[in-house]
């Protein structure tokens, strides 16, 4: 199932997102089980006699892809270094803890890891990220989306590579929006939609659960609405200023209060898996999700689980606005690749990540694993297109993204919005400076979560 950057876990009690693979690739993805080895066995050293240097990539877990990614890099690299991957646990969360208590150890195995874009300013400014070489950075940032270069920047320089980068989409049901008059070759607002599924008797489905996906809404909608979480940030984290008194915030908060009122009985616990069966068995006729929903309807329709006039229903468009007269900022996820302090190999670790990054291989991972490209020029591939025909929503989605607070403190805030604004049937105009109140205590050290 999906966290909330929109990525594949398996396990849980749900099959892993099936997309259309092409059957050329199939075989690789089937065997790149092979290359995956745990943690406690691998060492992150060059060889005694000067050959290759053996990288470990620590991976979240995915269909696969990665491990082949790590295969064809070191038939790439013809010798000069070896790559293996170990996978993290299945949340983004406890890779976290992991991944910090490891390094903060100054845990030499460590080479590469797949980090999600949250938690990159709080590595980088621990000293966990071996600088990115000028170089480097010039070359895996050429024709990247803006949104994922962001992602991979703290104060003002570029610490990670940018890997594959998500972003959500209004997800809605072809006939309901045209019996409701809308024009979905337009930008749509959510008041539309609201007045749209009160007029058809239907839903919308937004991740109201309170989780980490909750926080992304959030942050979409005050973006959207011209405002920002964070509005400067500080050294000190008591001087750190917040924009959630705003009126951007008061505008969010009209919106989540209003969706709710047509989010359905189970909304205050509804996350992205939720959303999509809603979405699929029609309880749902608009949804703003990420793109696995897709893959999933296609592999469900394969499997004989889900008729395939119900995916043949399925339109998409730019996420919501929240302002008549101002863009939306989506949601902006995935993962990028980041090279540990303490490597030993850390020249070898950043040549492994410029393949790993390389637009063959996101096109590659798009295709096989259902993850969106970072990389601008991978929408232009025609098996990408035909795999995936909302390839040029998604990649003009992620042009106009916008990530979540880049903040070292940032599950500190997180985790407090959480708190404040679920439920979002209970929120009010008064949402937003108690959220802002409560962060500030928790980052004067006032107050714990």
């Amino acid at each position: 199932m999906p966290n909330a950057d929109g990525y594949v876990r398996t396990g849980r009690g749900s099959p892993p997102v099936r997309t259309p693979t092409p059957r050329s690739r199939r075989r690789g993805v089937a065997s790149a089980a092979a290359l995956l080895v745990t943690a406690g066995t691998l060492a992150a050293c060059g060889s005694d006699d000067g050959g290759a240097s053996s990288l470990t990539w620590y991976t979240n877990p995915d269909a696969g892809g990665q491990a082949e990614i790590a295969s064809r890099c070191t038939e790439e690299a013809g010798g000069a270094y070896t790559i293996s991957t170990s996978v993290l646990p299945r949340e983004s969360s406890q890779q976290r803890e992991q991944l910090v208590r490891r390094l903060a150890a100054e845990d030499s195995s460590i080479d590469i890891i797949s980090l999600d874009p949250p938690y990159i300013p709080e590595f980088a400014e621990a000293g966990f990220l071996a600088p990115v070489p000028d170089d480097v950075a010039e070359r895996v940032t050429q024709d990247v989306v803006q949104s994922a270069i962001d992602g991979s920047t703290w104060n003002d320089q570029l610490v990670a590579v940018p890997f594959w980068a998500n972003t959500q989409l209004l997800w809605y049901k072809k006939s309901v929006a045209e019996a409701a008059g809308l024009d979905m070759e337009e930008p749509v607002t959510w008041e539309q939609l609201v007045q749209a599924a009160e007029d058809q008797d239907t839903q919308i489905a937004a991740q109201g659960i309170r989780a980490e996906a909750l926080t992304v809404w959030v942050n979409a909608l005050i973006e959207s609405a011209g405002g920002h979480i964070i509005e400067e940030t500080a050294d000190d984290p008591a001087d750190i200023k917040l924009g959630l008194e705003s009126d951007a915030a008061s505008a969010a908060a009209e919106v989540m209060k209003s969706v709710s009122s047509v989010g359905g009985p189970a909304f205050t616990t509804a996350g992205e898996d939720a959303n999509v069966t809603d979405f699929e068995e029609g309880d749902a006729s608009f949804m703003v999700n990420w793109p696995f929903v897709w893959g999933r309807a296609l592999g469900a329709v394969e499997a004989g689980t889900l008729d395939a006039s119900v995916p043949d229903d399925y339109g998409w468009a730019q996420y919501p606005r929240v302002l008549e007269d101002e863009e939306s900022r989506p949601p902006y996820g995935g993962i990028n690749l980041v090279v540990g302090a303490y490597s030993e190999n850390v020249e070898a670790a950043y040549a492994a990540a410029e393949c790993i990054a390389s637009p063959e291989n996101q096109a590659y991972y798009f295709i096989s694993n259902g993850n969106p490209a970072s990389n601008s020029t991978v929408y232009d591939d025609p098996e990408v297109i035909d795999v995936f025909p909302q390839a040029p929503v998604i990649l003009e989605s992620l042009e106009n993204a916008a990530p979540r607070p880049l903040t070292v403190y940032y599950s500190e805030v997180s985790g407090a919005l959480q708190r404040i604004y679920h439920p979002a049937t209970a929120v009010d105009p008064e949402t937003g400076p108690r959220a802002s109140e409560l962060i500030s205590s928790v980052l004067a050290g006032e107050q714990l979560l």
